[in-house]
């Protein structure tokens, strides 16, 4: 096979170019010198087809001559692109898509060059210099040309661009905040939460709540306590130039349909939390200086569930959390039967994500927080809250164990009598020891042991409350001692098993609070406030269950002598006797001050003489 035939190029057209001969004469040359007129003739035209006047030449042809139209895809640079050899690959791209991702990358080039400056003082000043012109030049136009949008749309996207570049600033805040107070910027800041461009507000909102998070400033622990000492001078200016009012104001004005304004919202909630964080005592000033009250009840009544509705519940906590009055406030805007309303979608079904769950607990916890007032308790009872809880607990969904936990706040102390004695006529006995027995449906047996260890202090709380608020000689007392004694005492087995259990979580707390406190005497750094955060250690531990149980078994064995007899013989078993109960309710009656006892309960005594008296009775009968 002849290679050189397989490569041979072939021939070009006769007449499109001229050879010379290897040896040409003079005379030959000076034929072939380009005649300037010819020259002009062909530039003027293109398409001449007179070949002598056709200047000799080595170019190639222009690219603009081929056809394309046989081009892969329309590839763009499909005749463009080649290698050395002249082998042609193309981008795949056609012409638009080219010129289309040179538009992007021209786009992110740009970006990519504006590094962020260094953060430093003289820079703080000048882009606060540049924010105070922003402001001043819209308000300038603003006033100018009022019905004219044209004429300051401009000043708006600079102001836009003004206020977004104060958030780096967070970054630095021994630095920025100061400079922030002193050159007035903070008041030109706190001024547009009223302009009349929502989206300038919504700016603002997102500034405030990243200037006042907890985590602001990159500077480390060293600088932890300044930075702390900066946030809480701008936190306090900003209260002094009413920031709270402002802020609740714009609740009404954006529109959560809109997502800038939904994240508005979000972000006017955060500076709430972030304030309230560093300052709890700012949620008295909040609740009655602003309408916040009625826009969280209001909010958490939204039928579609989003995370402002579980933010705006996570706050309406935070607010009654340790707030007497913000308490009673929310009782006066019907608040409990707000909160109830909101709950009872979840008595027949469970959220529907982990952030509707969070919404349903906070619900829950806020409940749990009002109801550590008498009157709440009361305007829970009117409510029916307590046939809402019964109704969750029989259902055995997410709800029961936080409804067991509002039915044992709700009854608690002398003011959850009347709620105590609701609750047995509305046969609560049968749901509340159906969940101590541990009585659940298959499904609910999956999640057994992680239910029973969160229910059971808050379900015996409740049979607590029931023994010390149920009047002597009532039919409710009478009913709730039969459940003990029914099935040859077996409620009084499971209290005995619920005891040992407790028992011996103590112990082994005990025995590490022993050890530190050996150490601490070795070393003689011990303190008597040691004892007091060991008395705490020990209620988590399991004596503040424990406490409960004995208290329980104490009322059980003085008020019906075959209850008292059995649990004898079981303690006896076990090498205890009811003296053991009695020590547990003297280090549960020492703990108890006069005045945190409540006051008289439903059977005339206090909670540290009805301590008293079990205490003598268990002391006889040993």
């Amino acid at each position: 096979m002849d290679v050189d035939k397989l490569f041979r190029v072939p021939k070009l057209p006769v007449g499109v170019k001229r050879k010379l001969p290897d040896n040409p004469t003079p005379e030959m040359l000076k034929k072939m010198r380009p005649d300037p007129l010819d020259q002009m003739d062909l530039d003027g035209d293109s398409h001449s087809t007179a070949l002598p006047k056709r200047r000799v030449t080595v170019e190639d042809e222009t690219e603009d001559d081929q056809d394309s139209s046989f081009a892969p895809g329309g590839d763009a640079d499909y005749f463009a692109e080649e290698d050395e050899e002249g082998r042609f690959y193309g981008g795949g791209l056609t012409s638009q898509q080219k010129e289309i991702l040179t538009i992007f990358e021209r786009a992110e080039g740009e970006g990519v060059q504006d590094e962020p400056e260094e953060i430093t003082l003289p820079s703080i000043r000048r882009t606060l210099t540049r924010f105070e012109r922003a402001v001043n030049k819209n308000q300038d136009q603003r006033s100018k040309y009022p019905d004219d949008p044209t004429k300051f749309i401009d000043s708006e996207a600079d102001l836009d661009s003004a206020i977004k570049s104060l958030l780096p600033l967070a970054q630095s805040p021994v630095l920025a905040y100061p400079e922030i107070i002193r050159s007035g910027a903070l008041a030109l800041l706190i001024g547009l939460l009223s302009h009349e461009n929502v989206d300038i507000v919504i700016d603002a909102v997102e500034l405030f709540n990243e200037l006042t998070d907890e985590d602001v400033g990159n500077e480390g622990e060293d600088d932890a306590e300044e930075t702390q000492a900066t946030l809480k001078v701008l936190i306090e200016a900003l209260v002094d130039h009413s920031i709270l009012e402002l802020l609740v104001d714009n609740l009404s004005r954006l529109n959560e349909a809109e997502e800038s304004d939904r994240q508005g919202v979000f972000h006017i909630i955060g500076v709430f939390e972030n304030v309230l964080g560093f300052n709890p005592d700012l949620s008295e000033k909040l609740v009655s200086q602003t309408k916040i009250m009625n826009w969280l009840l209001e909010r958490i009544l939204w039928k579609v569930h989003d995370e402002n509705r579980c933010y705006a519940a996570e706050l309406l906590s935070i607010l009654l959390q340790n707030s007497f009055a913000n308490r009673e406030e929310l009782g006066k805007k019907d608040g409990v039967e707000t909160m109830l309303k909101a709950l009872s979608q979840f008595r027949r079904r469970d959220p529907v994500d982990a952030d509707e769950a969070e919404f349903m607990e906070n619900l829950f916890d806020a409940l749990c927080s009002a109801l550590s007032e008498p009157q709440i308790k009361s305007l829970f009872l009117a409510s029916e809250g307590v046939d809402l809880m019964l109704l969750m607990m029989k259902e055995k969904l997410q709800s029961k164990s936080r409804s067991i936990k509002v039915l044992d706040y709700a009854m608690s102390g002398p003011a959850g009598s009347e709620v105590c004695s609701t609750f047995v006529e509305v046969l609560g006995l049968k749901t509340i020891f159906s969940a101590f027995m541990g009585k659940a449906s298959k499904k609910q047996k999956r999640n057994a042991g992680t239910q029973a260890t969160e229910d059971t202090p808050h379900i015996l709380g409740i049979i607590s409350s029931l023994f010390t608020n149920l009047p002597s000689d009532s039919s409710g007392r009478i009913r709730l001692l039969a459940k003990f004694v029914e099935n040859e005492y077996e409620k009084v087995d499971k209290l005995l098993e619920v005891r040992e259990h407790v028992s011996n979580r103590l112990k082994q707390v005990d025995a590490e609070i022993e050890a530190q406190k050996k150490d601490l005497l070795v070393d003689g750094t011990f303190e008597p406030e040691h004892e007091d955060l060991w008395y705490l250690r020990r209620l988590d531990g399991g004596l503040f269950t424990l406490q409960t149980v004995d208290y329980v078994l104490a009322w059980i064995a003085m008020e019906d002598d075959g209850a008292r007899s059995h649990l004898a013989k079981m303690l006896e078993r076990k090498n205890l006797t009811l003296e053991n109960i009695g020590t547990t309710l003297r280090i549960y009656r020492d703990n108890v001050d006069t005045d945190d006892s409540g006051g008289k309960s439903a059977i005339g005594m206090s909670q540290k003489e009805i301590l008293e008296h079990l205490i003598t009775f268990l002391h006889e009968c040993s």
